[in-house]
């Protein structure tokens, strides 16, 4: 198993992070990692989305929604190929800060399956740099109101 999880403190409250992180057309404005993120943030919904790591080429997906806690989390289940290869479990996490004024925004994902160990290296670094930027953007998109 791989994890990889970023963190970025906002100076929003919660519910402004999440109506931006949920309003899945805009991604493609604002967001240098996911360029398309299409569906409903519902438990079950099934997301068509691109994400173009650094460095690396786009890729496109259709995960599951497994988490759609409002103000708090959203997690989606994706898979390469079949069950088993390479499944990445992707998570935002939003915490209420002094009193609820601001948030700390974590973005993570868990990737498990049996290409993991052999794709590692190729995995970690884009995956890590492009969650950093989407951080950034994020709070840079909130904070402007």
């Amino acid at each position: 198993m791989l994890e990889i999880t970023t963190t970025i403190d906002i100076d929003a409250t919660p519910d402004r992070v999440w109506a931006q992180l949920t309003d899945f057309s805009a991604h493609a404005t604002w967001n240098p990692f996911i360029k398309k993120l299409d569906g409903t943030a519902r438990v079950g919904e099934r997301l068509a989305i691109t994400v173009h790591p650094p460095g690396g080429r786009p890729m496109s997906f259709t995960p599951t929604v497994l988490k759609a806690d409002q103000n708090a989390e959203l997690r989606w289940l994706g898979r390469f190929v079949f069950p088993g290869l390479c499944d990445g479990e992707h998570f935002f996490k939003i915490a209420p800060l002094d009193a609820g004024r601001r948030a700390r925004f974590t973005q993570g994902e868990r990737f498990k399956g049996l290409l993991v160990p052999l794709l590692r290296t190729s995995i970690e670094g884009p995956t890590r740099q492009g969650f950093e930027a989407m951080n950034r953007a994020l709070k840079e998109r909130v904070e402007a109101g």
